[in-house]
């Protein structure tokens, strides 16, 4: 009788189990759709790409981390930015955003996949001042490309993380930075003492599958901007 009016302590710890790994695969999720659309970035041919192959040359290997450092650091106010200026708007606007990130996705894609057949991972030569980290601090900040990728793709994403709470809008942060990172060491590590570990002709061909990747995440967000309505 008592155990029949109080709670059963097996189905409450089954309940937890049942929550906590199905907020652990979200999380997961989150991580490897965060680095899918990362690399699409990186990938992309640009002025951060070329500080990266520029300063491989001179530093080494661990010129791309630095690069990816830089990188993340402009990212971080970026991302602060948008969890504390903007996380208020998106009960407002989620579909709108929604419309807007997945247009941004398939341009980007379309474009990425363009580039794909003539894209190159080689650079002119060019002195590096300050040093990696500063240059890709600096590529990225003064890259159009950069802004416009956030202010559309990545403040969307940003914002349909926060929908499930803060750790999974930081998952997704995560994820990208992982692309980041592994990508430019990649590069650096490709260029020291000239090896070639990616070929170009691989690198068009992965640009390309990521180009088609942006494309089908643009029209699934698309897709869930109409559920929406």
């Amino acid at each position: 009788m008592v155990e029949a009016s109080g709670s059963n302590p097996d189905l409450s710890i089954s309940l937890f189990l049942i929550i906590q790994v199905n907020e652990m695969y979200e999380i997961l999720e989150t991580l490897a759709v965060a680095f899918a659309i990362g690399l699409t970035g990186a990938l992309a041919p640009g002025p951060t790409l070329v500080a990266a192959v520029n300063s491989s040359l001179k530093d080494g290997w661990t010129a791309g981390p630095k690069i990816a450092a830089g990188h993340a650091l402009v990212e971080i106010l970026v991302f602060l930015f948008i969890v504390a200026g903007l996380a208020s708007v998106m009960q407002q606007h989620s579909r709108t955003i929604s419309i807007i990130g997945g247009l941004a996705l398939i341009i980007f894609g379309i474009m990425t996949a363009k580039d794909s057949k003539t894209a190159t991972l080689k650079a002119p030569q060019a002195t590096v001042t300050g040093g990696a980290l500063l240059a890709g601090a600096v590529t990225s900040a003064a890259n159009p490309y950069f802004w416009i990728w956030w202010l559309s793709v990545g403040c969307s994403l940003v914002l349909s993380g926060l929908e499930s709470g803060l750790i999974m809008a930081a998952a997704f942060m995560v994820g990208h930075w992982g692309a980041d990172f592994g990508w430019y060491t990649l590069v650096s590590s490709s260029l020291d003492r000239g090896r070639s570990i990616l070929s170009e002709k691989s690198y068009r061909r992965i640009l390309g599958v990521c180009g088609i990747f942006l494309v089908c995440f643009g029209v699934y967000f698309l897709w869930k901007a109409r559920l929406a309505i």
